[in-house]
């Protein structure tokens, strides 16, 4: 290289590098466990039970989660979502003191979506959980709950007084981080607007069924992502 390509080389060099300095810092996520992950817990939706989580455990062990940060909990979904909340409460201390950890992750689908945030917003869960993610959850309420009459169904019917209570105020209170998924294609949540809160970073997915936002992989890897952020 003779000295003039040299001296452009050089001068491109220090352009290159005076750019990327000059760029602003990115968000980082990392999409594998590391020392500051917190404990996974799994908060099923109506008619649902742990199996429901088989593929997105998988995927987190995959990635470096071990099994005693996975937990796949399981409650009677006839119930309140209120006394699901409770029992909830427990489920995370126990949880904490297994592990070790400080606080944990939550990630709901469906109707799992209303028992956390009632325990965030009512029962001190925004001191123990870092993140909170709603796959699918009826927020605001849906349709799809007019033909059902369980206690924790009849919640969920839009305008019902447990939800004008969940929603009253700030939707998103305390310092977790709070992110949902909705798709154009879920006909179980009816409007899809429902899932979407005010405060936090609300996603639309692909042309998934309901429980398609259990399996996805894009959603999987998302999710993976804000809550190891």
């Amino acid at each position: 290289m003779n000295k003039s390509l040299a001296s452009a080389a050089v001068a491109a060099t220090g352009a290159l590098l005076a750019v990327q300095a000059a760029l602003p810092a990115q968000a980082s996520s990392s999409p594998t466990f590391n020392s500051t992950s917190n404990p996974v817990l799994f908060v099923h939706g109506y008619t649902g039970d742990a199996s429901n989580w088989n593929t997105m455990a998988g995927r987190f062990r995959t990635d470096g989660w071990p099994s005693t940060y996975l937990d796949q909990w399981s409650y009677d979904w006839h119930q309140s979502n209120a006394t699901t909340a409770q029992q909830l409460s427990t489920e995370v201390d126990r949880l904490l003191t297994a592990t070790g950890a400080t606080k944990v992750d939550i990630v709901s689908h469906s109707m799992g979506g209303l028992s956390s945030r009632y325990y965030l917003k009512n029962l001190g869960g925004t001191s123990k959980v870092d993140s909170w993610v709603s796959l699918g959850g009826p927020n605001h309420g849906t349709d799809s709950a007019n033909s059902c009459f369980d206690t924790s169904c009849t919640e969920m019917r839009i305008g019902s007084s447990f939800l004008a209570a969940l929603n009253s105020g700030n939707e998103t209170p305390g310092s977790p981080r709070y992110a949902t998924w909705w798709s154009p294609c879920d006909t179980v949540i009816n409007p899809d607007s429902s899932v979407s809160l005010s405060g936090a970073a609300n996603t639309k997915t692909a042309c998934l069924s309901h429980t398609g936002l259990l399996t996805d992989a894009t959603v999987y890897a998302q999710t993976r992502d804000v809550i190891n952020n």
